[in-house]
């Protein structure tokens, strides 16, 4: 169960936690939370990340739902699992 945090201007996504781990205790710009449930599953959830005039928003929603399938309708990419986190560790200090 996590919260998702999205980067603004790369669109990377990390959970609450793997930023905590970095040091970010209290994400701030360019990290901005994605809305949805704080105890949200990647087994039933999907991130979703589009990049609208020029930052990257994220949103939050259940797989495979009506919903889901409007936000790809809309060019949301689903955002792989396995890219979930900051993506150099030190640098998000």
């Amino acid at each position: 169960m996590a919260s998702f945090f999205i980067d603004t201007a790369t669109g990377q996504i990390a959970t609450g936690r793997q930023l905590a781990e970095t040091g970010i205790t209290r994400p701030k710009l360019p990290w901005h939370r994605i809305q949805g449930t704080s105890d949200a599953t990647m087994l039933w959830y999907a991130v979703m990340r589009k990049q609208v005039r020029g930052v990257y928003i994220g949103m939050l929603c259940i797989r495979h739902s009506d919903y889901h399938a409007s936000l790809i309708q809309k060019g949301y990419a689903e955002v792989p699992v396995s890219e979930i986190g900051p993506e150099d560790r030190a640098q998000a200090m």
